[in-house]
């Protein structure tokens, strides 16, 4: 078995993991990063910015929004069943992490909301090139933040999963892992960093943990390799468990913005929703939060719903404009809906008739009729008497034909499963300490409850860099103090 020396040992280079290896190693610490994939990461490269509160972006853009109000706001929308400390502690850190990247090369373009009524908390970071989100994407992070632990001297293995945890008595004592040949590798360190980002690529975890079936009643993003290995070393070596969610958020499976925006877009807007019994159950205005409005789907039968819209509908959006989005105005829906059709999409539908559409879809028809026809009423008058809609968004369903769209739980990640503290020192189900054992990002990510903190975005790209960043500074602190 081949031997490394180190003093601290970080499994996965994604976002949480990098942050960790280049706070330490600033420190002065030795540091071996071991990433199961083939480049860097992880989800990282797919997201555009972190949380942050105070920072001087925010202050040029006169946001306002303190430390203090965050804090507040956080913790009255968990009912304070998540530790208040280590909510605290991230906030406290946001804004100095935003000029610690910058430090360190990253540029960030814009301070950013996700939509009306929540704050600008979003530090968007700035690409060199346009991508699928325009010109922000936290992959230019991955690479600053990579570029410079290679020039602190941190060793990074790819293709090198972690398969163990060494442990003597109730100290760490480095990791086990495995190169792309099969060769064992043991990592002998005095701190181990666990930041493997989760469980959304796990499907059995996902159902045990979660209640949810992966293609079943829960769809969207799972990101290859996000199979729990840090969380399953951690309990291994005796670390408590937390609870553990899924980032929950509503999607049309099938639908994506890349291959279909116009289709994708028109499903982003507040049209009709119904359950299978044909029933509204939500204001579909909560559409703006897509947590909220994921949750809301998650509660109905088979945890489906259907968003219907008519001709009328399809024809304002091409002549007058969607109400949200990047894209002023739909160019050609027909189009994109047949080809998701031709292709074998089995989540749309199109009809001539409310009977037919029921018929596809399996709504009930006596619901799906009564419920079409209050809404009209409230459609005409300009008052929705059951959930309060606004006129504005009030668009009636009457000219066939009739477009419906399945909307399903999607899943964006899974946070939780480590138990730390507000130093990211894992403890065990005692809540002591295990010495030389910290955990950062979605592993140990309890900060939300049961739903993502969607009033003040960035968070988890958020919690990611800042956990890692302490996580980082204090296992270097511990090998120094225990040298």
């Amino acid at each position: 078995m081949k031997q490394l020396d180190s003093d601290i040992a970080i499994v996965s280079g994604g976002t949480a993991g990098l942050a960790a290896a280049v706070a330490a190693a600033e420190k002065g610490a030795r540091v071996i990063v071991f990433e199961k994939a083939a480049t860097t990461g992880g989800t990282g490269n797919m997201a555009q910015g972190p949380f942050a509160v105070e920072s001087r972006h925010q202050r040029n853009r006169g946001i306002a929004l303190t430390k203090e109000e965050a804090f507040k706001i956080h913790m009255d929308y968990t009912h304070w069943r998540v530790d208040a400390r280590l909510v605290q502690a991230y906030i406290e850190k946001s804004a100095g992490t935003i000029e610690w990247l910058e430090h360190n090369g990253v540029e960030f373009l814009d301070v950013a909301s996700h939509g009306m009524g929540f704050h600008f908390t979003w530090h968007l970071v700035k690409a060199s090139s346009a991508g699928p989100y325009g010109h922000a994407s936290a992959a230019d992070m991955i690479r600053v933040l990579t570029e410079r632990a290679k020039s602190l001297g941190v060793q990074i293995f790819l293709q090198t999963p972690v398969k163990k945890i060494i442990k003597t008595g109730n100290r760490i004592a480095g990791v086990v892992a495995a190169d792309r040949t099969g060769e064992q590798i043991q990592a002998n360190a005095n701190a181990v960093i666990i930041a493997t980002g989760g469980f959304g690529d796990n499907p059995a975890m996902l159902k045990k943990y979660t209640g949810y079936e992966w293609g079943k009643d829960i769809f969207s993003h799972r990101i290859p390799g996000l199979e729990g290995d840090g969380i399953r070393m951690a309990w291994e070596a005796g670390a408590a468990p937390t609870e553990m969610h899924a980032h929950i958020v509503q999607c049309v499976p099938g639908c994506s913005f890349a291959e279909a925006p116009m289709l994708a877009f028109t499903f982003m807007h507040p049209n009709l929703l119904v359950n299978l019994n044909g029933e509204r159950f939500v204001n579909e205005e909560v559409f703006l939060n897509s947590t909220f409005f994921g949750n809301a789907i998650a509660r109905q039968k088979n945890r489906h719903a259907f968003m219907i819209f008519d001709e009328g509908t399809k024809n304002y959006y091409e002549e007058t404009g969607f109400d949200f989005g990047p894209i002023e105005k739909a160019a050609n829906i027909d189009g994109e809906f047949r080809q998701a059709l031709d292709l074998g999409n089995q989540h749309l539908f199109i009809s001539d008739t409310l009977l037919e559409l029921a018929d596809l879809t399996g709504i009930n028809i006596d619901g799906l009729q009564q419920t079409v026809k209050e809404y009209n009423i409230a459609c005409e008058t300009g008052r929705d008497r059951l959930f309060y809609r606004k006129a504005k968004y009030l668009k009636s369903v009457k000219k066939p034909k009739f477009y419906a769209g399945r909307i399903c739980p999607g899943i964006l990640g899974t946070q939780g499963g480590i138990k730390i503290n507000y130093k990211t020192e894992v403890l065990n189900k005692e809540q002591d300490v295990i010495q030389g054992l910290y955990a950062a990002g979605n592993d140990a990510n309890s900060l939300y409850g049961d739903s993502y903190m969607f009033l003040m975005p960035g968070n988890t790209l958020g919690f990611a860099v800042n956990s890692g960043r302490i996580a980082g500074e204090n296992a270097a602190e511990y090998v120094k103090s225990n040298k």
